[in-house]
């Protein structure tokens, strides 16, 4: 049955942009601190120093995630990690989206929680402010801000 269900989230995640070459976790790294204490996979951002565009993006991708489920999250700048792509984002040591890659670093709260809902992460009981309709507004308003640069 979960060979069943996996299949068929491949084939939905085919059909919805998300890369299968994740949803079959051929594509991880050594990414630092991937499990968390307790053993739940970790989501880690890797950003640039200085930040871009792409990195300032996937932080506000981190808070929507983190509005929504109960995953720990690591935020890591790219001198920590030089072996690693950045930006890039990755599920426990698999990657989800990476300069030159996949998304070319820039993730996307549908990409993300897409993987959480197939790895079964819990919801938070209630969300966060983020999807409060004033807060949401200013929100994506600093998301735009990001993209164009600040123009």
């Amino acid at each position: 049955m979960r060979k069943l269900i996996i299949g068929l989230a491949m084939a939905t995640l085919s059909t919805t942009g998300v890369s299968t070459a994740f949803a079959a976790g051929k594509l991880s790294m050594p990414v630092p601190g991937a499990v968390d204490t307790a053993g739940r996979k970790v989501l880690t951002f890797i950003a640039k120093d200085p930040p871009g565009a792409r990195c300032n993006g996937n932080l506000q991708v981190a808070a929507e995630v983190a509005n929504t489920y109960r995953v720990p999250i690591q935020l890591l700048p790219s001198s920590l990690v030089p072996g690693l792509p950045a930006p890039a984002v990755f599920y426990g040591t698999q990657l989800l989206v990476a300069d030159g890659k996949d998304y070319n670093g820039a993730a996307s709260f549908q990409i993300v929680s897409d993987v959480l809902e197939i790895e079964g992460v819990d919801k938070q009981e209630n969300t966060g402010l983020l999807f409060n309709e004033a807060v949401r507004r200013d929100f994506d308003g600093l998301k735009a801000t990001i993209k164009s640069g600040g123009k």
